[in-house]
């Protein structure tokens, strides 16, 4: 392969970012395009005009991420780690605090004595604490999966530790609250919970792909540059530009990734037909619907805790208060509501926000009615699908000079998309 000509990396999300990472450091010029006005894909965050910083979509970087940790300069970042453990709402109003009795010692009776579970039922998180720790990462994606519904119902935790507990935590990292998700990426996300911290940088979670993209050279990264049509190794913007590489990385979504080889001059090639499963495109949905409070005084009492929701049909699923964390997601003297709502819903934007308002008002009093509605973001395709039985990768190489890289090509979280884009640029430096 060429080394004179540059590596094209469609998209300037995490996977995109962070194969360019590594091949700049290897030494290999690259040029990556993004369609948007800024880095970062899904992880973007807005600043208000008056200061509130809004994530878009309810995000937390698990810190003992291994590909995180290989890439993430974390004293740069600043983070900010949430404390581990959650307040969990049960259907009859009342709350409960479950916090993790190994990363808290102190805090081993209250999660024993909680309302989530029986006793046998807190034994059984500790067993399995005790098995996630005999296994690396990888080794527990690729064991044999059910869904994880099935996988807690085998191991024995009884229906009300699953539903207090399991569907309103793990739903919300999964955004599937009936947890038909698979029980390897189960085992593994339960494995970072344990090991590591939830956080977010100081100033919010598009300071991530901004670390990455600032280690580029100077225009390395084109934004507001749509791509149209890919042609071998060569590739043409929407501008009616074409720029000639000597590879190409898709580092799309799905439904992407197959709009772009559906325009690939010669079509009929054999090899790019075959990868079409490569090219997952059904996705987790969810809404992310922000409040700021008019006073200084935060509803989550800056304990920094995470707030869920165990009632069932309920519109808020989980609830955070990002400024209690960083005090830079909100102005002086106000603080932060972050509210998540998964799936589909047929409601309208204004709707959602005024069934999520009233369920505030019941959940934290008549004081959340003051309440003021910053922005809601409808995420249509926050997650890729990760059922039982799909591979932990789909096939990265698609043809002697085209490759793809995400998390829609392994399983869905921040982890997939960094160790893709590294696995993608080993790969070129190979060849």
């Amino acid at each position: 392969m060429s080394s004179s000509k540059p590596i094209i990396i469609i998209g300037a999300g995490m996977a995109g970012l962070a194969c360019a990472t590594w091949l700049h450091r290897a030494g290999r010029p690259v040029v990556v395009l993004e369609a948007a006005d800024a880095v970062g894909g899904r992880v973007r965050t807005d600043v208000t005009a008056d200061g509130f910083r809004l994530d878009r979509g309810f995000q937390v970087l698990l810190t003992n991420y291994p590909e995180a940790r290989r890439i993430f300069d974390y004293g740069a970042l600043n983070l900010k780690a949430f404390r581990s453990g959650a307040v969990i709402r049960l259907a009859d109003g009342s709350d409960t605090t479950l916090q993790n009795p190994l990363q808290r010692p102190t805090a081993a009776f209250s999660a024993l004595t909680s309302a989530i579970g029986s006793l046998p039922d807190k034994l059984r998180i500790l067993s399995l604490v005790r098995h996630v720790l005999k296994h690396t990462p990888e080794e527990l994606l690729a064991r044999p999966a059910t869904d994880t519904l099935s996988f807690l119902r085998r191991y024995g935790w009884s229906e009300q530790m699953i539903n207090n507990f399991f569907r309103p935590f793990f739903g919300g990292v999964f955004l599937d609250r009936r947890l038909t998700t698979a029980s390897n990426f189960f085992e593994f996300v339960f494995q970072q919970f344990v090991t590591g911290e939830a956080a977010i940088p100081t100033l919010g979670m598009q300071q991530l792909p901004e670390q990455l993209a600032a280690r580029l050279p100077a225009g390395a990264v084109h934004l507001n540059s749509p791509v149209a049509g890919i042609d071998g190794t060569r590739v043409r913007l929407t501008s009616g530009q074409v720029l000639e590489g000597a590879a190409v990385v898709l580092a799309t979504d799905g439904l992407a990734g197959l709009r772009l080889l559906a325009g690939r001059s010669g079509n009929a090639d054999e090899s790019l037909a075959s990868q079409a499963g490569s090219f997952p495109t059904a996705a987790r949905i969810t809404t992310c619907t922000y409040f700021a409070t008019p006073g200084g005084h935060s509803p989550g009492r800056n304990d920094k805790l995470l707030r869920l929701n165990a009632t069932p049909g309920a519109l808020a699923h989980n609830v955070s208060f990002p400024a209690d964390v960083s005090g830079a997601y909100a102005p002086a003297g106000r603080a932060l509501v972050s509210v998540s709502t998964h799936g589909e819903r047929s409601l309208s934007e204004a709707e959602l926000t005024a069934g999520v308002h009233e369920e505030l008002v019941a959940w934290f009093g008549p004081a959340a009615r003051q309440w003021q509605h910053l922005r809601s973001y409808r995420i249509p395709a926050a997650l890729p699908l990760y059922l039982a039985g799909q591979p932990a990768r789909q096939p990265l190489k698609l043809t002697e000079d085209l490759y793809r890289c995400g998390d829609w090509a392994a399983y869905p979280s921040l982890n997939a998309a960094l160790a893709t884009g590294r696995e993608v640029a080993e790969a070129l430096l190979r060849s």
